[in-house]
């Protein structure tokens, strides 16, 4: 019976274990970020479903090949595009990419369009054109705790505010996916493949703005915008989970629903197989008598 119980333990660890992995990636890259859906909504009969279907086979087959491609279909419209973080491994991307059009569907169901960002891929449709056009609206802010600057910039964290803004200002300078470090702070940003150069530098000035407008002296910050992102974070303080501020602006929550609905389905997955072992183990037959 001890061999039985230290089977059903290890078991279950394992499962608890393996539900995590994702998470343990060297890019954390499946990191749910935000979602946003349009409210109208298609009949699953119609003939926008199949050509919506096919442009989101298109997006996870592409992605092992580039990591920004766009594609569109005809009769009825539709276009779709995908982004990977500059930094990713193409098999990095395309199971970045095949994990986010997996969970599209589930979390805007029948949407005429849809945003799905992770923390290393992104993936949009819509009905109408939308590729190439510039957007600044802010969709997502995450900021950590203050790290001690007064109102003059001085305080315990005045070098780091200077270090920051070092950091930042090269950011803004910069074009598709772009890296910076000053000292112990450090950050990157990307715009959206489908903006031109100048319009990527207008997203990131944006962007780089509202990181110091909305998370202030935070030690760590990410603000999403539609076409660009960028963060920065002081060494130690990348984890932005503790402590942390999530606002987001759009769906905020979608995103609580999703957290919900994988606990509930993982907590009921493991009831199930912790059950069923134990029944197993412990009431089944264990002898050749009556």
């Amino acid at each position: 019976m001890l061999n039985n119980n230290n089977t059903i333990i290890f078991l279950l660890l394992l499962l608890i274990l393996l539900h995590q992995l994702p998470l343990f990636t060297p890019t954390n890259a499946y990191i749910f970020i935000y979602a946003g859906c349009s409210q109208q909504k298609y009949q699953p009969s119609s003939s926008y479903e199949p050509n919506l279907n096919s442009l989101l086979t298109s997006l996870v087959s592409s992605s092992s090949q580039t990591l920004y491609n766009n594609f569109s279909a005809n009769t009825p419209p539709v276009y779709a595009l995908y982004q990977c973080r500059g930094d990713l491994t193409l098999t990095d991307c395309s199971s970045c990419i095949h994990s986010a059009v997996s969970q599209v569907g589930l979390v805007c169901p029948y949407s005429y369009g849809a945003t799905l960002q992770l923390e290393g891929c992104y993936i949009r449709y819509e009905q109408f054109d939308f590729v190439g056009l510039p957007d600044l609206t802010v969709m997502y802010k995450r900021c950590s705790r203050s790290n001690g600057v007064d109102d003059n910039g001085s305080g315990v964290g005045g070098e780091f505010l200077s270090r920051r803004d070092e950091v930042l200002g090269a950011l803004e300078s910069g074009d598709g996916f772009r890296v910076s470090r000053a000292g112990s702070v450090q950050g990157f940003g990307q715009c959206m493949g489908d903006l031109s150069g100048s319009d990527c530098s207008a997203c990131l000035s944006e962007a780089v703005k509202e990181l110091k407008l909305l998370c202030g002296s935070a030690a760590a910050a990410h603000v999403y915008l539609a076409k660009c992102f960028a963060q920065y974070w002081a060494d130690g303080y990348y984890d932005l989970s503790t402590g942390g501020v999530s606002d987001p602006t759009h769906e905020d929550d979608v995103s609580k629903t999703i957290a919900i609905i994988v606990g509930i389905i993982g907590g009921i997955a493991v009831l199930i197989v912790l059950l069923s072992l134990c029944r197993r183990s412990c009431g089944g037959p264990h002898g050749g008598g009556k």
